[in-house]
């Protein structure tokens, strides 16, 4: 096997593929919107793999970073919010499809693994990398290795509920997962455009600007949206005292999570001083895909 790595970050929406050389940079990558079958996506994913291939000359280790997880059961996808993923053997089919081993994993962890790699949380020892945008997601990365667990469920801090729930907050709405008020209902993108605009609104990305400009209810909405998260990462450090905190997805650009949320955090978590940095994901919206061909790691 070559010392190149290829990772591929298949989405709701988009499939994207890189390829890394020996040294951990990107030299090639491409991105095309996800086919609506699962077979069809199998088979475009593995036509991207022949493509890069042909162009780097050489046949290199495959990651897949996917909304869900593989069940140590079932030996499937469980828990994926693109539904067309869960009940199919991705890790078996890809692997029968490209005629070698193909390793697959959580997108939330493929983010983790990029950072604690060689991103905002290289160095550090224990690092929670948190993804912010469609959904709420975490991975965690002890001295350079990705901890699953017994269950694949590492990290899945969005689906449990909301800490200290206020009366207006209690039950919460029904999360897809089936549960009420968990975490990704109030702090991912479409939870904040919908505190701030109404049930029907999904997009958040206008929301600081109109904020900036002194729109009072947009003002509001990111001043729960930033206690909500607080509350959430105060939990996260009182169970795992992780070293950094590294935030990542399309909610991570808004800049008053890393001036307000570390004061909220430490006001609930169970210690006496808590100087755990909140910092923003070096690689952006590359950490999913370069964190996939990261789970081959060096040998």
């Amino acid at each position: 096997m070559s010392t190149w790595r290829i990772g591929i970050d298949l989405g709701g929406t988009k499939i994207e593929i890189a390829a890394l050389d020996d040294s951990g940079a990107v030299r090639l990558r491409e991105r095309i919107a996800t086919p609506s079958g699962y077979n069809d996506a199998l088979a475009t994913m593995a036509e991207m793999v022949r493509g890069i291939e042909g162009k780097i000359g050489v046949q290199a280790s495959v990651g897949i970073g996917i909304p869900g997880a593989i069940s140590p059961a079932m030996g499937v996808v469980k828990n994926a919010n693109s539904n067309p993923l869960n009940g199919h053997a991705l890790h078996t089919d890809m692997s029968l499809l490209l005629g070698r081993e193909i390793r697959v994993e959580n997108d939330a962890n493929c983010f983790a693994l990029s950072e604690a790699v060689d991103g905002a949380g290289a160095g550090y020892g224990t690092v929670f990398g948190v993804i912010l945008g469609t959904g709420c997601g975490g991975g965690l990365v002890v001295e350079g290795k990705l901890l699953t667990g017994r269950q694949h469920l590492t990290g899945e801090w969005g689906h449990m509920p909301l800490p200290w729930q206020t009366a207006e907050e209690y039950p919460g709405k029904k999360c897809w997962c089936g549960a009420r008020g968990c975490l990704e209902i109030f702090v991912s993108g479409p939870g904040l455009a919908a505190d701030c605009d109404g049930g029907g609104a999904r997009d958040a990305s206008g929301i600081p600007t109109r904020a900036a400009a002194g729109e009072a209810r947009a003002i509001a909405a990111l001043q729960r949206h930033a206690d909500r998260l607080g509350r959430g990462l105060a939990v996260l450090v009182t169970l795992l005292d992780p070293d950094v905190i590294v935030l990542g997805g399309g909610l991570s650009n808004m800049a008053h999570l890393y001036t307000q949320v570390p004061e909220i955090m430490r006001r609930h978590v169970f210690s006496d001083v808590c100087h755990t940095p909140i910092v923003r994901a070096k690689h952006g919206d590359s950490s999913g895909v370069r964190g996939a061909a990261w789970l081959w790691p060096p040998k």
